[in-house]
């Protein structure tokens, strides 16, 4: 049986050796490299299951080995934990953002590390499963299609990604080169106000694409896309996308709907943000939040994001959310809210 790889990216030679040491003991095939250039050459050269990476080091850091690993179809994927001696939260914050898995803060214990490899091999075999089970669920959504039949090809033959909450999939004014389909879990995008406010102008759930309007509009993304809940999308290029567009008339009915619905979308957001009161605003935000998750479990939904659909400040966002919650409306716990009289909610709306 093939051993498990692990490559230790640290500039400390008594934590890289030591840990070396303990990871050999578990009978893992342990790769070390003394920076970060170092660590990128043999992650590339060896493709290890996991990485252990050093914030702090020369030549290059921590966030950019994640940052250059992350670009790469071979190496981004790959469960990355940081090591660090620092506990400063908005440090490790930035290094989750980024990507990270984990993070391990020094000194820690032969528990520790050998129980954050093993939480990570689990995770990394669930996520393999759920790649099995997205390729599946991309046949279905597209059985019945003729055209259509050439553009589920075009998913399938590229790689699925996996990226987590606050991920950004790409920036306003980035090069639009693609559209992307979202398999699981949501993104959202926005726009910036020229007085540096943040707008959220879409909400996008399994099943849907995005990015569309950009391509077809014009060189450049229009709108920032970033992962709201953790998410596997699939992303298609721009030529292809071209032409299909040109060869298959189905092809192209099925993109003029989803912009025609992407229009009718934004229209009906200007109007509520002209005429409806921010009471009015917020149930229309909630309702169409709970549309996407029809189960009753909820949502969960920063006050931040609430702000940006409905367009107004999260000051007014949660003494609203706290006037629902009293008139019982609504039931919230941190960033999770469940609807509980929809037929009230929907009379406030209207």
């Amino acid at each position: 049986m093939e051993k498990i790889r692990i490559l230790i990216i640290e500039d400390n030679d008594d934590i890289r050796e030591s840990t070396a040491e303990i990871l050999g003991l578990a009978n893992y095939e342990v790769f070390q490299a003394l920076n970060g250039k170092q660590g990128i050459e043999l992650a590339i050269k060896h493709i290890p299951d996991i990485i252990l990476c050093d914030i702090m080091m020369p030549e290059l850091d921590g966030y950019g080995v994640l940052h250059l690993l992350s670009k790469r179809d071979d190496t981004a994927l790959i469960p990355f934990i940081f090591i660090t001696a620092k506990t400063d939260r908005a440090e490790i914050r930035k290094g989750i953002e980024m990507g990270a898995d984990d993070y391990l803060t020094k000194p820690f214990d032969d528990i520790e590390l050998l129980n954050a490899i093993e939480s990570r091999l689990k995770k990394k075999e669930r996520q393999t499963k759920i790649y099995s089970e997205n390729l599946t669920q991309m046949t279905n959504l597209f059985q019945d299609s003729h055209g259509l039949d050439e553009l589920k090809k075009s998913f399938d033959e590229r790689k699925i990604k996996l990226m987590k909450k606050k991920q950004v999939i790409y920036y306003e004014g980035d090069t639009a080169n693609a559209i992307y389909l979202i398999l699981s879990g949501s993104v959202k995008t926005t726009k910036m106000t020229d007085e540096g406010k943040e707008l959220m102008t879409g909400v996008f759930q399994a099943e849907d694409y995005f990015g569309i309007t950009s391509l077809f509009t014009g060189r450049e993304y229009k709108e920032t896309a970033e992962v709201l809940e953790d998410a596997t999308l699939c992303s298609v290029p721009r030529e292809v996308i071209d032409q299909l567009l040109y060869k298959y008339p189905d092809v192209a009915n099925k993109f003029i709907k989803i912009l025609a619905q992407n229009i009718v979308n934004h229209e009906e957001q200007l109007l509520q943000l002209a005429y409806f009161s921010v009471r009015k605003r917020m149930a229309e935000v909630l309702i169409k939040l709970h549309t996407k998750h029809p189960d009753n479990q909820g949502f969960e939904i920063s006050r931040e994001n609430l702000a940006s659909m409905a367009g107004m400040a999260i000051e007014t966002v949660s003494r609203i959310l706290s006037d629902f919650k009293e008139e019982g409306l609504i039931d919230r716990n941190a960033s999770k809210i469940i609807i509980l009289d929809m037929t009230r909610l929907q009379k406030l709306k209207n």
